[in-house]
C-alpha cells in the first residue's frame, strides 16, 4: 500500500504552492511510492475564516492585496496581531483538522506554510500519535516568534545556516534539524535549455547585445515596477528590461503608456520564469526567497530593496545577498539607477556573476530523501536516528540553467 503523505500550502503569495508543486513533481519523476495530497489550509479552514465572512474577502488573499497594492509598510506590527489571532482560533483549528485526519489517515504531513505548524502538531498528536510532521521553511530563515518553528517534537527542513541556528535556539534536537542547500526550486531551472538569446531577445522586440534586467515582483507584481522602469528609461538609456507584472494589470497598462528611450517587454503571470531570466543579465526585484533564489539558480545578480516598506520576513533576505555578495541592496528603489550602474561595471558585475555560480542549490532534489528516511524511521527516527544531510555531490551531473557567461 502507498504511503500517504499531505503536502500543506496556502495561496498568500505565490511560493507555498509553487514549492509544494515542484516537491511533488520531482518525487513523481522519482517514482517513489507515495500516495501526495496537495492540500490548501484555506480549503481546510475557510468555515472559521472571520475575515472572510465579514469581509467576503478569504484569510490568504489579504497579503496578496497588499503586495499588489504596496501596502506593506508595518508588517513588522502586523505580524504579531496576526499571530495572535490565529492563536485565539488554535482550539477550533485542531477541531477542524482532527476530523479531516480521522477519516484521511496520513503517514506523514509535510507543511510549506508558517503560523499553523502548531495546530498541526497538536491535531496529529490527538488522532494519530507518531505520525511524523515536517516543516519545510520556503524562507531563507525564520521570523520568530511562533512564525516557522515552534518548540514541538517535529522535524524542520532549513535552507540556511541561520534558518537551522534558530531551529537549535528553540530547543530541537540536532536529528530534528535537516539542512539542504537552498530554497525549493520548480524543476525547469534545472533543465538544460538550448536557447538563441539573440534571435529570443530580438522576437521580443529588444535589441540583441544590450544589458537586459529582469524586474520580478512575485505573482502579484507591484506598482514599484513603474518607478523602476521610468528611472532607468530616462537615466539608462542603454538598458533594456523585461518586466514581469504577474496579475497586476493595473501595474502592467502604466507601464505600457510610458514613452521608452530603450526596449522594453511588458509581460503578466507566466510559469515560464526560466525562459525569461535566461534571457537577462540581472535581476530587480523584491527580496523574496523563491524570486531571489531562482535569479542565483540562473546567474544573475540581483538588485533588492530593503527598508520600512520591506515585508518583515523577508528583510533578512537583503543581509543574506549582502552576505553572499551575490548583489546590491538599496535603501530604496529611487536608488536603483546607481545601483544599476554599479552592478553594470565589469568587473563589479564580473565578481557578483562569480558569487552566484558559486551557490549550488539543489534542495528539491535533496528533501525527498530526508522525507523518504523519516518515513523509514517512523517517530522513532526523531529520537534514536540522526538523519544525514544529503551532499549536492550527488547532483553534480544536473545541468543548470544560466545566462551566457
Amino acid at each position: 500500500m502507498k504511503r500517504k503523505i499531505d503536502f500543506i500550502y496556502i495561496d498568500s503569495g505565490g511560493g507555498h504552492r509553487a514549492a509544494a508543486t515542484a516537491l511533488a513533481e520531482v518525487i513523481r519523476q522519482q517514482l517513489r511510492p507515495w500516495d501526495l495530497r496537495l492540500l490548501n489550509i484555506q480549503d481546510l479552514l475557510n468555515s472559521i475564516d472571520f475575515i472572510r465572512k465579514s469581509t467576503g474577502i478569504q484569510f490568504q488573499e489579504v497579503y496578496n492585496i497588499m503586495l499588489r497594492r504596496s501596502w506593506t509598510l508595518g508588517t513588522a506590527q502586523l505580524i504579531p496581531l496576526m499571530h495572535m489571532l490565529i492563536r485565539l482560533l488554535h482550539k477550533e483549528q485542531v477541531r477542524i483538522l482532527e476530523q479531516h485526519w480521522k477519516w484521511s489517515r496520513p503517514d506523514m504531513v509535510v507543511s510549506l506554510i508558517p503560523h499553523y505548524n502548531r495546530a498541526f502538531k497538536t491535531a496529529l498528536e490527538r488522532t494519530w500519535p507518531g505520525t511524523p510532521l515536517v516543516t519545510v521553511l520556503t524562507d531563507i530563515a525564520d521570523y520568530p516568534p511562533h512564525f516557522w518553528i515552534e518548540r514541538q517534537d517535529q522535524y524542520v527542513i532549513c535552507g540556511s545556516n541561520r534558518a537551522a541556528a534558530q531551529a537549535r535556539s528553540l530547543g530541537l534536537a540536532s536529528e530534528q534539524i535537516l539542512q539542504v542547500s537552498g530554497m525549493i526550486l520548480n524543476p525547469k531551472f534545472y533543465a538544460p535549455r538550448n536557447l538563441d538569446r539573440d534571435a529570443e531577445r530580438i522576437r521580443l522586440g529588444l535589441r540583441p547585445d544590450a544589458p537586459t534586467g529582469l524586474v520580478l515582483f512575485g505573482g502579484e507584481g507591484s506598482m514599484e515596477m513603474v518607478k523602476i522602469a521610468r528611472d532607468l528609461n530616462e537615466s539608462h538609456p542603454g538598458v533594456q528590461l523585461i518586466l514581469l507584472c504577474g496579475r497586476n494589470e493595473v501595474a502592467a497598462q502604466r507601464l505600457r503608456s510610458l514613452s521608452n528611450r530603450a526596449p522594453m517587454f511588458i509581460g503578466g503571470f507566466t510559469s515560464e520564469i526560466p525562459y525569461y531570466m535566461a534571457l537577462s543579465d540581472f535581476f530587480i526585484g523584491k527580496a523574496g526567497p523563491g524570486s531571489v533564489s531562482e535569479a542565483l539558480a540562473m546567474r544573475l545578480p540581483v538588485i533588492v530593496e530593503r527598508n520600512a516598506w520591506t515585508l518583515a520576513h523577508e528583510r533578512y533576505n537583503a543581509d543574506w545577498i549582502e552576505e553572499q555578495q551575490v548583489g546590491i541592496v538599496v535603501s530604496n528603489f529611487s536608488k536603483v539607477a546607481e545601483a544599476v550602474g554599479e552592478m553594470l561595471k565589469p568587473e563589479v558585475y564580473r565578481h557578483y556573476r562569480d558569487k552566484t555560480a558559486a551557490i549550488r542549490n539543489f534542495a528539491v532534489y535533496e528533501i525527498p530523501a530526508l522525507l523518504d528516511k523519516i518515513l523509514s524511521g517512523g517517530s522513532q527516527a526523531q529520537k534514536h536516528s540522526p538523519i544525514q544531510m544529503f551532499s549536492p555531490k550527488s547532483y553534480d551531473s544536473v545541468t543548470v540553467l544560466g545566462a551566457s557567461s
